[in-house]
């Protein structure tokens, strides 16, 4: 009985590795088990940890590894001591990571300075700001890679990774997204009691290499968004550094009968609001992912998805965040077409895992990490 351990530590990631958690349970010679903490238990972030009991998954641990305005480092070293002493409390043959977040590389630290196999979902990507910084380090301290497409691979083999320890499955939220399961509009709309027809949705998070500007630019974010006129449906940024100076400016739109405001929403229910949103704005990966699937028009401010695309490529136009040019592009946007291209995945990636897992020279390779140097 092998015993998988899989982190979570913001709705996001979550709804990334839901896929293939769900696979996994099903599985008769494998144990799942999960560590959740970071924005799951931070109440004023919606306490998400509810959404995973709601799953029905079991075994979970809730760790809270930090309190409001903690900065980076200290969230890194609490919760690589509350991984470090799960994994001592129970033994696990591999621990599941996602992306480029504090948690994911406090799981892959813990990981390989304790002989465990790590296992990456979505390396290889750029991601801006410090987040590809730590993406990038997980990738060194991890011993599998499960990657969206084949130009993530080419980056992990430019960072010194084995070929054969790369396995290209796609984006496992395509398979949420490709599925049949996916609540209607009226349900979604119900459960979260919005009125509106025609609406756009708003994400934006902090950027913490450009931390000293965040309330000018939020500040001018807001102000588009209300001048517009539109109907928007807003959702709290991540708890990166600068996120209360959103949550501030966020309260300029209290009582507008255009917006609406939720600290959280289901991961499902969220997809089916994108799927018939008029388009998104802010700097959301969900504007160069989870749209481009949709067919969902874009409009991406400031740097922090920054290298993930082309300017004007497949839906996705670029804001410098001047009040005019967010507004500018808002009026222009129904002229936007979308292709979908499969560049993420085509809704197998979690066959893909499971069967990944299901190879013995998985469990039996060598996790001595070695650097592969590129023949030119």
């Amino acid at each position: 009985m092998k015993k998988l351990l899989f982190i979570t530590g913001t709705r996001a990631d979550y709804g990334k590795i839901k896929p293939l958690m769900s696979k996994v349970k099903q599985m008769e010679n494998v144990k799942l088990q999960v560590f959740v903490t970071g924005m799951h238990m931070i109440s004023k972030y919606g306490s998400t940890y509810l959404e995973i009991e709601k799953d029905g998954f079991e075994n979970l641990y809730k760790y809270i590894n930090q309190t409001e305005n903690s900065n980076m480092d200290i969230v890194l070293s609490n919760t690589i001591v509350g991984i470090s002493n799960y994994i001592n409390e129970y033994a696990i043959d591999m621990i599941v990571i996602h992306g480029d977040r504090i948690e994911a590389l406090a799981g892959a630290i813990v990981g390989a300075l304790n002989n465990i196999r790590v296992a990456h979902i979505e390396g290889g990507e750029v991601s801006g700001t410090i987040d590809e910084s730590i993406r990038h380090a997980i990738t060194k301290f991890s011993h599998l890679h499960f990657v969206s497409n084949e130009e993530a691979k080419k980056r992990l083999l430019q960072l010194g990774e084995r070929e054969e320890t790369i396995f290209t499955i796609g984006s496992p939220d395509i398979d949420v997204m490709s599925s049949d399961k996916l609540p209607s509009l009226d349900e979604a709309k119900r459960k979260y009691d919005i009125s509106f027809n025609d609406y756009a949705l708003l994400i934006y998070h902090p950027v913490t290499t450009e931390a000293s500007r965040t309330k000018e630019k939020v500040d001018k974010l807001v102000e588009a968004i209300i001048q517009s006129g539109n109907n928007y449906i807003v959702i709290y940024p991540n708890n990166d550094h600068g996120s209360n100076l959103i949550l501030e400016s966020y309260e300029k739109f209290h009582n507008n009968p255009k917006i609406r405001v939720f600290p959280s929403i289901r991961f499902e229910y969220f997809l089916t609001l994108l799927k018939n949103a008029s388009f998104i704005i802010g700097n959301s990966s969900a504007g160069i992912r989870e749209a481009r699937h949709f067919l969902i028009p874009v409009i991406d401010l400031g740097i922090r998805q920054q290298g993930r695309y082309k300017v004007n490529d497949n839906g996705i136009l670029h804001s410098n965040e001047e009040i005019e040019d967010i507004l500018r592009l808002i009026e222009n946007i129904e002229t936007v077409k979308v292709e979908n291209d499969h560049y993420f995945g085509d809704g197998q990636s979690s066959e893909r895992f499971i069967k990944t897992l299901c190879n013995e020279e998985v469990w039996t390779c060598n996790i001595q990490k070695k650097f592969i140097d590129i023949v030119y």
